[in-house]
């Protein structure tokens, strides 16, 4: 059943499950929290609270949220102010799965509230400062198509080129792949909602990269080998690690992972990210229920 955290600008749709020490899962751009359903089961399992959230403007979270910028978008800052939010209310601290665009919030989140963030995990982040690569343009299909894709989803407005970018973002499709697709075209058809997904598109990961040198906890670094949105998947997270401080990150490969492993290869995700949350979640301080509305 879907919960709400109030926050003073609006309203974050949740589920909530298990018990234990506190698990924020934030989702990517243009997608919804139901990208994490086969990573939940198995975390609650561990012994975690898990706090899936929709990302301002999508799912079933409100509309329409001011943003740092003074425009409309959704930036990196404003999800992380969100994902703050979040932990407060339920209690925290917690550590951060941030996918994607939530990726680089979860950065800026652990190096703007220490007290909040006992961990990171980015999967698939776009955290660093992005360039096109003209050469890979060039030699790597798999970059050129995912790179084409996405222009052309925003220069048209269009949500089926956005559905031929998931078709390739996704090498090899989890058994509900079909089902959760259709899902997930009918919210993105409501105007309101695919306007939010485009704010998304109005900011850069500056603010992201900006604040990796002031990440102080452990953060993990998962990128799949295939991901069609990076020239080289393996460098780009490589590069986020070190520009963090020395030894608090590291990264783990996944084969054939194209944008979305989690939903990929949940199994094999959760049994990189739950050793992690077992030695980095803080246990015991965060059972008790935030205010929810």
């Amino acid at each position: 059943m879907t919960e709400y955290v109030t926050l003073e600008h609006g309203q974050l749709a949740c589920d909530v499950v298990g018990d234990g020490p506190l698990v924020v899962l934030s989702h990517g751009m243009g997608t919804v929290r139901h990208d994490f359903r086969h990573l939940v089961g198995p975390l609650a399992a561990a012994g975690y609270r898990v706090v899936n959230v929709d990302m301002r403007g999508h799912g079933e979270s409100s509309l329409d949220w001011p943003s740092v910028t003074g425009k409309a978008a959704i930036s990196r800052t404003d999800v992380a102010e969100d994902l703050l939010g979040v932990i407060r209310a339920f209690g925290g601290p917690a550590v951060i799965v941030g996918h994607s665009l939530s990726g680089g919030s979860a950065t800026i989140a652990a190096a703007q509230a220490p007290e909040l963030v006992t961990a990171i995990v980015e999967i698939e982040p776009f955290t660093l400062t992005q360039r096109l690569h003209a050469g890979a343009l060039l030699t790597s299909r798999r970059y050129r198509r995912g790179m084409v894709r996405l222009a052309l989803t925003s220069m048209m407005n269009s949500l089926p080129w956005w559905r031929r970018y998931l078709d390739i973002a996704y090498p090899t499709k989890p058994a509900d792949y079909d089902r959760y697709l259709a899902g997930l075209e009918n919210i993105l058809r409501q105007p309101e909602r695919w306007a939010e997904f485009m704010k998304t598109g109005q900011t850069t990961p500056a603010d992201a990269h900006a604040r990796l040198a002031d990440v102080r906890c452990p953060a993990l670094v998962i990128m799949g080998s295939a991901d069609p949105d990076f020239a080289d998947p393996e460098a780009e997270a490589n590069a986020i690690v070190a520009a963090m401080p020395d030894g608090s990150g590291r990264v783990v490969m996944v084969d054939n992972g194209g944008h979305y492993p989690h939903a990929q290869f949940a199994d094999h995700v959760a049994a990189v990210i739950i050793p992690f949350l077992d030695q980095h979640a803080v246990h015991g301080k965060s059972a008790g229920v935030g205010r929810v509305g």
